[in-house]
């Protein structure tokens, strides 16, 4: 009977090991040092990403989306269809934009890393909390990313590892593509 407790014991351990996260994903102490370059081009790039990322994405300040997004602005995310006008009406519909903190230490947001590729292509990384399927009631970390290709220092085209989600009863979510849309 002791053999057994202990294989079970071993076993549920191994399994902690298996799934369970070895090292929760955390943001960076200064997040805005993140979005500098030397190159004025990049700087200004990546200037637009964390704009993007606070000012609309986290705080909705959609009202603002012209400054950051051209009027094209191509979405490969199958949740949203292109064009800045769709992106602004499907998010700015969620309310009225919240203050930004002055400290970005205090930002809901909380950023992992900012890479690039030329000069027109900029991917951050943030931190996506989400509910844990296997423990009920608790979360775990992983990362979420976005990157964008700009042109003239506002974005043009965005990726992430957005997902089709069940449309809610009657039709299609807000901003989602409608059927047959070409994306």
């Amino acid at each position: 009977m002791k053999n057994i407790l202990a294989v079970g014991l071993l076993l549920a351990l191994a399994c902690v090991n298996i799934f369970g996260q070895a090292a929760p994903v955390v943001g960076v102490a200064d997040p805005t040092s993140l979005f500098t370059d030397k190159d004025p081009v990049l700087h200004k790039n990546k200037q637009a990403a964390m704009h993007i990322v606070i000012d609309l994405l986290a705080y909705g300040h959609w009202n603002e989306a012209d400054k950051w997004l051209t009027e094209r602005y191509i979405q490969h995310n199958p949740g949203f269809a292109s064009g800045r006008d769709t992106v602004m009406k499907a998010f700015g519909a969620r309310g009225a934009g919240r203050p930004i903190p002055t400290d970005p230490k205090d930002w809901s947001t909380k950023i992992v890393a900012v890479t690039t590729q030329g000069n027109d292509i900029v991917c951050v990384a943030s931190v996506s909390t989400r509910p844990d399927p296997r423990n009920p009631g608790q979360t775990y970390t992983t990362t979420h990313f976005d990157m964008w290709r700009f042109v003239d220092g506002k974005a043009d085209e965005h990726w992430d590892e957005g997902q089709i989600t069940a449309a809610p009863a009657g039709g299609r979510g807000p901003g989602g593509p409608a059927p047959g849309a070409r994306q």
